[in-house]
């Protein structure tokens, strides 16, 4: 990799992770204006969608070898995204993304599936410090199982699967280009909210309910979105999935900054020590080196 490249990747990286350290905040807005989160992420990812196809070019010209990579890219960016604001709204915002930010644990295993990359020993130890990181913050004192405590936390827990998963497709498929991935992320994350919202009925009702303040806001969300989607793209494209980990997690430090001031949310002793060893599992994923089996 050219350090040129290497460099604007990392730059992309971090831009992503500090947009998505700060965008449950305006979310949590939308959902006290009463515009739930099904509905905020599906109009913010169709205006982001209906923008980014002014500049995607023809990209319908890569269905042709997309296969089933993009199908797996749409669905695991579809529920990364929707279980993201899902678990923000509900959720303490740490302990939501430090569930989120198991994510290097199950990195491992797609990378070594999809990517044949081996676990070697900072694999192993990943797995431990994940796990034990996880156990810490879950134990409960009443039951003394170490499990997600709320709904929020158990979607925060699946979304970070789905977003392992999608850092790892995306860095498979280097037959598609960073618009075609774009848009199977945003259009994954619609098709899923479409979903939940027809399963849950009252659609028209909801959109004719959304104030014109919200509406505003919805679009700058959108606009955000669609750039941060194309400078994503990129950063992981052109940077091995566990180290791509490493770099995300400085959204951390944003959502804590953002979550102390505006939602006077403060971790305990065992969120410290479980977010030390998650962190530390982050960190030492980036020693996994890309070594592919023979």
């Amino acid at each position: 990799m050219a350090s040129k490249q290497k460099i604007l990747s990392v730059i992309c990286l971090l831009s992503g992770a500090m947009v998505w350290g700060l965008i449950w905040y305006p979310y949590r807005a939308l959902n006290n204006m009463g515009v739930g989160g099904e509905l905020s992420t599906l109009l913010s990812y169709v205006t982001a969608m209906v923008l980014g196809l002014l500049f995607l070019g023809p990209i319908w010209r890569e269905l042709r070898v997309a296969g089933w990579l993009s199908l797996a890219l749409m669905a695991s960016a579809g529920w990364t995204n929707v279980g993201y604001v899902l678990a923000m709204l509900d959720g303490e915002v740490m302990r939501v993304l430090l569930l989120f930010y198991l994510a290097p644990l199950w990195t491992v295993f797609f990378s070594y599936w999809l990517l044949g990359e081996k676990l070697n020993y900072y694999g192993y130890a990943i797995i431990a410090l994940s796990l034990g990181g996880a156990f810490v913050m879950l134990w409960d004192t009443q039951h003394g199982l170490p499990l997600p405590q709320s709904q929020a936390e158990w979607i925060g827990l699946s979304a970070g699967v789905s977003f392992a998963l999608m850092n790892v497709i995306v860095r498979r498929a280097q037959h598609l280009s960073v618009n075609f991935k774009a848009a199977s992320i945003w259009l994954g994350t619609i098709l899923f909210t479409t979903v939940l919202l027809l399963y849950q009925g009252n659609f028209i009702a909801q959109l004719h309910s959304i104030p014109l303040d919200a509406w505003w806001l919805l679009l700058l969300i959108g606009l955000v979105l669609c750039a941060i989607s194309f400078v994503l793209q990129y950063g992981l494209t052109y940077m091995p999935a566990n180290q791509a980990i490493v770099l995300f997690l400085s959204e951390l430090v944003f959502a804590a900054v953002s979550a102390y001031f505006l939602a006077e949310e403060e971790m305990g002793l065992r969120e410290v020590i479980g977010a030390v060893l998650i962190v530390s599992a982050s960190l030492l994923s980036g020693k996994c080196t890309p070594l592919h089996e023979k």
